[in-house]
C-alpha cells in the first residue's frame, strides 16, 4: 500500500500543482514509465543480482522485518495500538499535542477490539491444531459475529446502542452490510489505457518516477525473499529461478497502469498462502481465479472489507509465523546482525518495506568495510548504497 499512498498523497498533487488538469492520467503515466524500467531491469537482470548480493542475514531479517510489519498493520487496522497524539482545547483555540506516536488503546471493552481478539482466538487455536484454513476460518469467524452484533445494533434502540464503546466504535460507522451476495463488475473503459506519458515525462514528474521505480524495486525484492525465506526456496543464498518470478511482478505493474490502477507488484499477504502450506505456482494461479470471482462477489468482499477488525487477526498471525526466522540471523557477528537489525525494526518503523531494506544495504557495506571484513562484500553493494545515499539526498527529500 505505499505506492499507492505515494501516488495519491504525493504524485497526483505534484501533477497538479505543475498545472496538469488530468492529474490522474499522469500519474497513471508515472507508474506505466516506471514499470517499464522496471521491466528492463528485469530483462538485463539488475534485480537478481541484488537478489544474489544479498547476504544470508540480511535475508532473513528481511523476512523478520515484514512479519513484524505485517502484525504492526493487524494492530493497527484491530485498534489495538492507535496514535497517542490529541487535540487539546485551549482559550486559544485546538492544539496539537504530540504524544509518543503510537500507544495501547485503553478501551478494552470496544466492540471493535472484542471482536479483534474473538477472531485472534478462534485462528490461534485452530493454527496450533494446525486444521487447515485456520486463517480463513478465523476471518469467516470475526464475520459472522460482527454480523451478529450490527443487527443487534440495527435492531435495538436505548442507551446500549448510544454507549460510546458501540456508536463511536468502527462497527457503528464503517460495517456496511451486504444487500446481495453477487453483482457486475465495474466497467473497466473509465480507466483502460488513460495514462498520460506525455506529461509523466515533464521533468516535473520525472523525481516521481525515480521514486516509484526505488519503491517498487526494493519492495519486491524484499517481500519475495521474505516471503521465500519462509516457504523454504532460497537454497545456498539463492533463489532458483528468480528472474522469473521478479520479469512477471514487472509485467504486472506495466499492466496495471494500462488497465487504471498503481501498483500491481508482489503483495507481502502472500506468507499467508504459503503458512497454509502454498509452495507451487498452482496457488497463485488459484488465488487469480478466486480474485476474478471475487468481482462478481464485491458486496460480500465490500462488506468484509469495510471493517478492518475482521481481517488483522490474520496479518497478526501471518506475522508471528514470519519472526521464526529471527534465529537464523548471524547475531555472533556484529557486522552481521548490526545491519540485519536496522533493517528488521526499520521496516515496521519508516511503514515502507523499500525505506527498511535501504537501511540494511546502506550500513552494511561501510560497517564490513570500516570493521576490516570489506572483502565479504561484493563491489556492487558498494555501488548501490552509494547510489541509494545520493537518491535519498538529491531526490527523496527533494520530494519528501
Amino acid at each position: 500500500m505505499g505506492e499507492n499512498f505515494f501516488f495519491v498523497f504525493s504524485v497526483l498533487p505534484g501533477a497538479a500543482a505543475a498545472g496538469f488538469a488530468n492529474s490522474w492520467q499522469v500519474g497513471l503515466g508515472v507508474v506505466f514509465i516506471s514499470g517499464v524500467l522496471f521491466l528492463v531491469l528485469s530483462l538485463v537482470g539488475v534485480r537478481e543480482i541484488i537478489l544474489n548480493a544479498v547476504s544470508p542475514s540480511m535475508k532473513n531479517a528481511m523476512a523478520v522485518g515484514i512479519g513484524l510489519f505485517i502484525a504492526f498493520i493487524g494492530l493497527q487496522n484491530a485498534g489495538l495500538i492507535v496514535t497517542s497524539a490529541s487535540i487539546v482545547t485551549t482559550p486559544q483555540g485546538p492544539i496539537l499535542r504530540p504524544g509518543t506516536l503510537v500507544k495501547l488503546n485503553p478501551n478494552f471493552a470496544s466492540i471493535d477490539l472484542v471482536i479483534f481478539f474473538f477472531g485472534l482466538l478462534i485462528t490461534a487455536i485452530l493454527h496450533v491444531r494446525k486444521i487447515r484454513g485456520s486463517i480463513l476460518l478465523g476471518i469467516l469467524s470475526a464475520t459472522a459475529l460482527s454480523i451478529v452484533v450490527k443487527l443487534i445494533i440495527a435492531g435495538t434502540p436505548g442507551h446500549f446502542v448510544e454507549s460510546p464503546l458501540i456508536s463511536g466504535s468502527k462497527l457503528a460507522t464503517h460495517f456496511t452490510l451486504a444487500t446481495g451476495i453477487f453483482s457486475m463488475p465495474p466497467p473497466i473503459t473509465p480507466t483502460l489505457f488513460k495514462m498520460d506519458l506525455v506529461g509523466a515525462v515533464s521533468w516535473l514528474m520525472i523525481p516521481f518516477i525515480i521514486i516509484f521505480l526505488f519503491m517498487d524495486v526494493f519492495d519486491t525484492i524484499g517481500t519475495l525473499i521474505g516471503v521465500s525465506e519462509q516457504a523454504g526456496f532460497i537454497k545456498d543464498n539463492k533463489l532458483p529461478h528468480a528472474n522469473r518470478a521478479l520479469l512477471s511482478d514487472a509485467v504486472g505493474t506495466v499492466t496495471g497502469a494500462c488497465l487504471g490502477t498503481s501498483t500491481v507488484t508482489s503483495f507481502i499477504e502472500s506468507a499467508a498462502g504459503v503458512e497454509q502450506g502454498g509452495r507451487t505456482g498452482l496457488t497463485s494461479l488459484t488465488a487469480a481465479i478466486l480474485f476474478l470471482i471475487a468481482l462478481f462477489l464485491s458486496p460480500i468482499i465490500v462488506m468484509i472489507g469495510s471493517y478492518a477488525a475482521i481481517t488483522a487477526p490474520a496479518l497478526v498471525i501471518v506475522g508471528a509465523m514470519m519472526i521464526r526466522n529471527v534465529n537464523k540471523i548471524e547475531w555472533s557477528d556484529d557486522s552481521e546482525s548490526i545491519p540485519s537489525f536496522l533493517m528488521v525494526i526499520g521496516i515496521p518503523l519508516t511503514y515502507s518495506i523499500a525505506d527498511g531494506l535501504t537501511l540494511g544495504f546502506v550500513s552494511y557495506p561501510f560497517i564490513k568495510l570500516l570493521s576490516g571484513k570489506g572483502r565479504q562484500v561484493s563491489l556492487f553493494m558498494y555501488g548501490l548504497s552509494v547510489v541509494l545515499i545520493a537518491y535519498f539526498i538529491f531526490v527523496r527529500a527533494k520530494i519528501g
